[in-house]
């Protein structure tokens, strides 16, 4: 039997395939092995969220890029794969617009007859059309009696929050979106919106930001009375640039950020954030922002906050933050071996495995519970902590760490006592977050009064966000309620919670 001429050249072909798909699925087992690392693996403890999610972008866009690469080679390949590749392709919503397109084949048999349906294939795909600008033309005809030539009748014309002017309440909306919650700056929609052929000076966006803020105040001032009248908050500050007149120079301001999110423990009241521009981090501003605040408040370790202690009244309690304690001791770890500090982070572990299990119990229950489950482990790390203070130099970074756990070991220890209290106050450092990213996006703000334009308008919006209410539907609404002349002593009908679409 003779070996026909082309098989040496078959072979070699299928080498060839061989090694290119042997190099596809090595790519893709690195990428794999870093998305897992990125996903699952240490972080550090000062990652910025931002960046995290870039490095899953990236790593996820070149692991499609080699998949499209595979597929693109089993097209041409004489044997297609017998199993499509499993992905992910999400869902489409049923309330989005649906526009079908009908793809008929040839209908006329060979035979002659006309075919007829015996069923169909349906796929859906998701379309998107760049924003569309519209004009929105109001006319206003004036009516008059023939008979008398008198009484000239015509409709008055609507009330608009920028009165005379071109945008509308839903126009204003969407400025506000873009910068406070999408993080684009003035300056970047006025470029979007010119190549649209739409010539907005960021000028005159700024001054629709500035009215739309004005017009908001009082609603914003309802979210934070609301917020100061309960028994539990969240405080926590970050700093933001702003930049100081005829200096050229930025100067640091401070957001703090007073938040409330009582469904951990099921409470009654909605949860909230807002956000106070302060031209310093001094804690009289903390203490003039809760003017009115009595209760328990959740801190980090800042020393600002203990200026709230020394009201006359004492009317406040300080919770302090078990993360905070944590990134202390997980600091140590990461300079030096370091057995002490590694066994107060296995401590502070155990002690977080319970909350977890413990989220979405009554205030009651997770009392309950803590005193069952949780204070054992305290009182373990109780003399843990004085028998390790006792074994080093309270100058050495173990002894620095301990030295800080040691001093708000009372206020770290009262959700022991109170099932509203958190082991951590991570709720009000997520809600800083989007303020951090704007911050970098608009390198800083142009005033302090600008500034506190800023936290209003964020205030709403994270609020919005918390309650899982859209923010341009509310924020539109809201200010067509306003412009129609919303009354003021109804103003807490127009907090996020109460939004409906019928606002």
């Amino acid at each position: 039997m003779t070996v026909p001429d082309k098989l040496p050249d078959d072979i070699a072909e299928l080498k060839a395939i061989i090694r290119v798909q042997q190099d596809q699925n090595a790519r893709l087992e690195a990428l794999v092995a870093s998305f897992k690392k990125a996903l699952f693996g240490t972080k550090s403890e000062k990652v910025d969220p931002a960046q995290y999610e870039l490095e899953l972008e990236d790593i996820e866009t070149a692991i499609a890029q080699v998949e499209a690469e595979i597929d693109a080679d089993e097209r041409t390949a004489p044997v297609r794969s017998p199993k499509p590749r499993q992905t992910n392709r999400g869902s489409l919503p049923k309330h989005l617009e649906r526009v079908e397109v009908v793809i008929e084949p040839e209908l006329s048999c060979a035979c002659g007859a006309k075919r007829h349906v015996i069923g169909e294939d349906v796929s859906e795909r998701l379309d998107i059309i760049p924003a569309q600008f519209r004009v929105i033309v109001t006319r206003r005809p004036k009516y008059a009696c023939r008979r008398c030539e008198e009484g000239i009748v015509q409709a008055p014309a609507p009330a608009h929050i920028i009165a005379g002017g071109m945008p509308t309440e839903t126009t204003l909306a969407h400025v506000l979106v873009s910068k406070f919650a999408d993080h684009l700056p003035l300056y970047r929609q006025a470029q979007i919106y010119s190549r649209q052929g739409i010539d907005l000076d960021r000028s005159t966006l700024a001054a629709w930001v500035g009215k739309s803020a004005f017009e908001l105040a009082p609603v914003y001032d309802a979210l934070l009375a609301d917020l100061k009248r309960s028994t539990k908050l969240f405080m926590d500050e970050t700093p933001a640039p702003v930049l100081a007149p005829g200096r050229k120079k930025t100067k640091t301001g401070y957001f703090w950020a007073l938040a409330r999110d009582d469904r951990p423990w099921r409470g009654d009241d909605p949860p909230g954030v807002a956000f106070t521009y302060a031209p310093g981090r001094s804690g009289q501003h903390a203490d003039m922002i809760l003017k009115g605040f009595s209760g328990t408040l959740q801190v980090d370790g800042y020393a600002g906050y203990n200026r709230l202690l020394k009201r006359p009244a004492q009317d406040v309690t300080l919770a302090y933050c078990w993360a905070h304690a944590r990134r202390k001791l997980y600091d140590v770890t990461q300079s030096s071996t370091a057995p002490i500090a590694q066994d107060g982070l296995a401590h502070i572990q155990a002690l977080y495995r319970i909350e977890k299990d413990l989220r979405g119990l009554t205030a009651d229950q997770r009392h309950a519970a803590r005193q069952g489950r949780s204070k054992p482990i305290i009182d373990t790390l109780e003399l843990w902590l004085a028998q390790s203070r006792a074994r080093v130099s309270a100058k050495s970074p173990t002894g620095e760490a301990l030295k800080y756990i040691d001093k708000y070991w009372d206020g770290l220890i009262l959700f022991l006592s109170d099932g509203r209290v958190e082991i951590d106050n991570n709720t009000v450092e997520r809600t800083i977050r989007p303020i951090a990213l704007n911050r970098k996006n608009a390198l800083f703000a142009g005033h302090d009064a600008g500034a506190q334009n800023w936290a209003v308008i964020a205030s709403l919006i994270e609020t919005c966000k918390l309650n899982g209410i859209e923010p341009h539907g509310y924020l539109s609404d809201t200010l067509i309620a306003i412009a129609q002349g919303h009354k003021q002593a109804d103003v807490k009908e127009l907090l996020p919670w109460n939004y409906t679409k019928d606002v």
